[in-house]
């Protein structure tokens, strides 16, 4: 859904001066020391599939400090790479999608011989959507899996460590901890071709989105909640320039933008020569800060990518909106719902995966 976070050192970032009150630093908070009470989903809402047998102990008998053990990494990473916080939940996103929760986004790109990048795309990292997944995010899910094989060799597979450390982002960022069910193999495979056509686009329509997540088994909440990550992350000019400059055609920013933005967003990404470091935070509000002032902005015109302030604009999606602009515990709840049936796409059990001893790499 766009390209959030992932901002590497010396990269220029745009804070826009639209809203009311706009943080312009934050001192990344550490973890605590032990592991706080998991938020339990509403009571009302749909369940994850058990069919796969994922469970919150399944590693209670082999490798019970598993959540520990990651959150140790997770909370050094936050403290001096806090951008690596939105690039990890949004590559946790751009796994899920394709082909399930499975790692298969962490096979290294293919390179041809001489350490040349291949001319045809072979793995997911090699196919356009995913060549701007920030590294530190890689780097972040390689250094908690090293820390978990030191204690655990051979046990937590890639695939839970991904999501251990996307849900402890969000904690660290002032969200919800929750409880993460574990028992995903990782992927034997990682194909290029199986990308195209399965992750959202930053300018998808309503009716795109809801048919993308619709292939996975999710619905209009899962939408509208787990595009609340957006309360994090940044993205690049690249995909946002036809708002500000030439919507739909017409040469004219698009007329739903509020006015400051553009001339804000226009200020730091011009129409052509820009940079490619340049990015501008999804939620001008509160971009360090993992609350529901992304679905306020929605409701002011302050979306940055089409595909956010779609969801305010459709009478589908909009009513959602609305709920879960005026409760943060109401957000909090469905985002952490819906991170669960994501988290149980086409998972991979027995003999269909593996547990890579490094991520980047399929076992031999």
């Amino acid at each position: 859904m766009g390209s959030s976070g992932g901002v590497r050192d010396g990269a220029m970032i745009l804070l826009l001066l639209v809203a009311s009150s706009l943080v312009g630093t934050s001192r990344a908070r550490e973890a605590p020391l032990s592991l706080p009470v998991p938020v339990a989903a509403t009571a009302g809402s749909r369940r994850a599939p058990e069919r796969h047998g994922l469970s919150a102990d399944f590693y209670a008998k082999k490798c019970p400090a598993v959540d520990q053990i990651v959150a140790n990494v997770t909370a050094a990473r936050f403290r001096d790479f806090p951008a690596a916080g939105p690039a990890v939940l949004r590559l946790f996103h751009h796994d899920c999608f394709v082909e399930g929760c499975d790692a298969s986004i962490l096979i290294a790109p293919t390179v041809e011989a001489g350490g040349a990048a291949a001319r045809a795309p072979k793995v997911e990292r090699d196919v356009e959507e995913n060549r701007n997944l920030p590294q530190e995010a890689f780097d972040t899910v390689e250094m908690a899996k090293a820390a978990v094989e030191s204690k655990c060799p051979g046990i937590v597979s890639c695939a839970d460590v991904l999501a251990l450390a996307a849900r402890d982002y969000v904690q660290l960022a002032g969200g919800p901890y929750y409880a993460v069910k574990k028992g995903r193999k990782d992927s034997k495979v990682s194909l290029a071709g199986k990308v195209r056509g399965s992750l959202p686009c930053a300018n998808s329509t309503v009716d795109e989105l809801l048919r993308v997540f619709a292939g996975k088994g999710l619905g209009a909440g899962d939408l509208v909640a787990l595009s609340g990550a957006h309360t994090v992350g940044f993205a690049h000019c690249v995909h946002f320039l036809g708002r500000i400059y030439d919507f739909r055609g017409t040469r004219r920013p698009d007329p739903l933008m509020d006015a400051r933005l553009v001339k804000a967003l226009r200020m730091s990404c011009p129409s052509t020569g820009g940079s490619a470091r340049v990015v501008a935070p999804f939620d001008v509000s509160t971009p360090f800060q993992f609350d529901h002032a992304y679905y306020a902005n929605l409701q002011a015109r302050l979306g940055l990518l089409a595909s956010d302030q779609a969801l305010f604009l459709d009478a589908r999606t909009r009513p959602i909106v609305q709920e879960l602009a005026a409760d943060k515990a109401r957000f909090f709840q469905a985002f952490v719902a819906s991170m669960d049936r994501m988290g149980s796409i086409r998972i991979k059990k027995g003999k269909k995966g593996e547990v890579r001893k490094v991520c980047s790499q399929h076992l031999l």
